[in-house]
């Protein structure tokens, strides 16, 4: 049996293991012994649920891992292109973070120059966005007591593994600056 990374699709062994019953080293086994090679990501998917009542969430990770093992698919590569995403725990409140996010002229202070399009935003919740080159941008706040929150900006549709690689950097480098510009107001 080849060598497996230690996580496949962002997932460990473990963990898959403790929602399937198997590590990623049987799911591979099983799958390639089963002619999964050959097969579409959906078939895979329906395979693991109807065969082996691998749960729908999980039999999409499972299907991802398996494509990563056997070199269909790369790191942070999806079927419509490339995603990613980082978090940032910052200090404060879930509704600071939300506006500075929707506000346009807050959002200029620490994001300047960045034309972006808010399609849909939930109050202290999500903001879906429609990036300047027509990539999705979809962000996640998350409450982590009164006066801190967890923000999730998830950056989809991208082209290339280079460009998801690049918005992985950016997006770090634009939470801090988020937070630094969030943990000075007063």
């Amino acid at each position: 049996m080849k060598r497996l990374p230690a996580k496949l699709n962002g997932i460990g062994s473990a963990a898959v293991k403790k929602a399937t019953g198997r590590t990623w080293i049987e799911w591979v086994g099983l799958l390639d012994k089963a002619g999964a090679k050959s097969w579409p990501h959906a078939e895979i998917a329906l395979w693991l649920h109807k065969k082996h009542k691998v749960a729908d969430w999980w039999c999409q990770m499972v299907t991802a891992g398996y494509e990563q093992a056997s070199g269909r698919r790369v790191k942070h590569q999806k079927p419509d292109g490339f995603e990613i995403s980082v978090s940032k725990t910052i200090a404060a409140p879930v509704a600071q973070a939300f506006e500075a996010w929707k506000d346009a002229a807050l959002r200029e202070q620490w994001l300047p120059g960045t034309p972006l399009t808010v399609r849909k935003a939930t109050p202290h919740k999500s903001i879906r966005i429609t990036w300047s080159d027509d990539t999705n941008l979809s962000v996640n706040f998350w409450p982590k007591g009164p006066i801190k929150c967890q923000v999730v900006p998830q950056h989809g549709k991208l082209t290339t593994a280079a460009l998801a690689e690049k918005m992985k950097t950016y997006w770090s480098d634009k939470l801090e600056a988020l937070r630094l510009f969030l943990e000075k107001k007063p």
